[in-house]
């Protein structure tokens, strides 16, 4: 009799252990689940220079580029987002993304092209918006640099999908083809308007090469250069040189007492 109770009461804790691990196996699962939405729903805030900064990136890029991690996905969200630094001469290879990408031009002057389309440039303060599958690439231009953050999303983990390099060859072909990025036809510039009808290279010149590199440079502002080259066009008596570097010295932040000064 003795034995047959311990029998019955050894049946009875085993199953009462095995409908306990039955309840408590979704009930630990629940308690994770909630756990890591109370970790998703909480506000982060990352600080600037904590994460590492990729110097050089290697083979998808040609010269000198860097890339600061600004955000990684946080699910369900599938977004990721960077801040991209070319030096000038530095651009990435042919590329795409399977949602698109977005580009916030903070800084500088770049380069944008699609895959049999003509260069477009960006500069600061430009949003550049790339569709999905387009074959592309982007970079500084060859005078000077520029830094955006590029924002995309991932399908099925996967952000970009990389191609050959842009060669030097189409690289500089861009010189004499960039524009605007949306590109749409732009008012002829006053060398076009004056020598472009019978030297359309040196009017293509005096746009790339003197009214846009020269005045990208460093070592002056836009307005220091614009003040000096008044200055000069009024001691030399150019009068027709002087009237549209008058209107861009006033783009460039030149006030009229400034140019009174000069004269």
């Amino acid at each position: 009799m003795k034995l047959l109770a311990i029998v019955v009461t050894a049946f009875y804790l085993l199953a009462a252990a095995a409908a306990f691990a039955q309840t408590a196996g979704p009930l630990a699962a629940d308690a994770r689940q909630t756990a890591s939405l109370q970790v998703s729903q909480t506000i982060k805030v990352t600080r600037s220079g904590s994460q590492p900064s990729a110097k050089d990136p290697g083979e998808h890029f040609t010269g000198s580029a860097s890339i600061d991690p600004l955000f990684n996905e946080n699910p369900p969200a599938h977004t990721s987002g960077g801040r991209v630094t070319f030096e000038a001469g530095a651009r990435t290879a042919w590329h795409s993304h399977p949602l698109g990408q977005t580009l916030i031009v903070t800084a500088g002057t770049g380069w944008v092209q699609q895959w049999g389309s003509q260069v477009g440039e960006m500069r600061q303060g430009d949003v550049v918006w790339i569709p999905p599958g387009v074959k592309h690439w982007h970079g500084a231009t060859t005078s000077a640099s520029i830094t955006h953050i590029a924002i995309q999303e991932s399908l099925h983990g996967k952000t970009v999908e990389w191609m050959e390099k842009v060669s030097d060859d189409e690289y500089r072909n861009s010189q004499s083809t960039s524009g605007g990025v949306t590109g749409m036809t732009k008012e002829p510039s006053a060398a076009q308007k004056l020598i472009g009808d019978f030297d359309p290279k040196l009017a293509e010149l005096t746009d790339n090469v003197l009214f846009r590199d020269v005045w990208e440079r460093p070592e002056l502002s836009k307005r220091e250069r614009s003040l000096i080259t008044v200055a000069a066009l009024i001691a030399l008596n150019r009068p027709d040189q002087l009237r549209s570097h008058l209107q861009r010295a006033r783009a460039n932040g030149v006030t009229k007492d400034k140019t009174k000064w000069s004269s």
